[in-house]
């Protein structure tokens, strides 16, 4: 094999063009990939924030299930709390009115006990009368001896 000018000038040739993709395209090559690199770096962090951030806000959510939670067992225990106390002010609101019913009641028996004697002490009043009468053989006024008929009934 010859070592002749062509191979110098391919040489020579090769080196220019090496030269010239050294100066004039291997920099905006390098510049797209350093580029490419920070954008990949960039979505890969990004990526890194967001699956950061979906775990706080899934411990958020957890946290504000729980406090909701919370707030509803709260709310259903005031609730029965409530009811019970609305159940026992009816209990003591039925105690109060049939314990005012009986005293009502009692007193209307004691009313009408007291009538029934006033209208036994009359009949009697009448019947001593009309006893002593036939007794006396004569009649008695009854206006006359009111105080008489009066304490006899008392007496009864």
């Amino acid at each position: 094999m010859n070592i002749n000018l062509t191979l110098f000038a391919q040489m020579i040739t090769f080196a220019v063009f090496v030269g010239f993709c050294m100066k004039y395209i291997w920099p905006p090559i390098i510049k797209a990939l350093a580029e490419r690199k920070a954008k990949i770096a960039e979505g890969l962090a990004a990526a890194e924030r967001g699956h950061q951030e979906k775990a706080l806000g899934e411990q958020r959510a957890l946290e504000l299930m729980k406090e909701a939670k919370a707030n509803a067992a709260e709310i259903i225990n005031q609730a029965q709390k409530r009811a019970t106390d609305i159940v026992e002010e009816a209990k003591s609101d039925a105690r109060a009115e049939g314990e005012r019913l009986i005293a009502a009641a009692k007193a209307e028996i004691e009313r009408e006990i007291n009538r029934a004697r006033e209208e036994l002490r009359e009949k009697v009043a009448v019947l001593a009368i009309a006893a002593a009468e036939k007794i006396l053989k004569k009649e008695i006024d009854i206006a006359a001896h009111r105080a008489l008929v009066d304490d006899f009934a008392k007496q009864l």
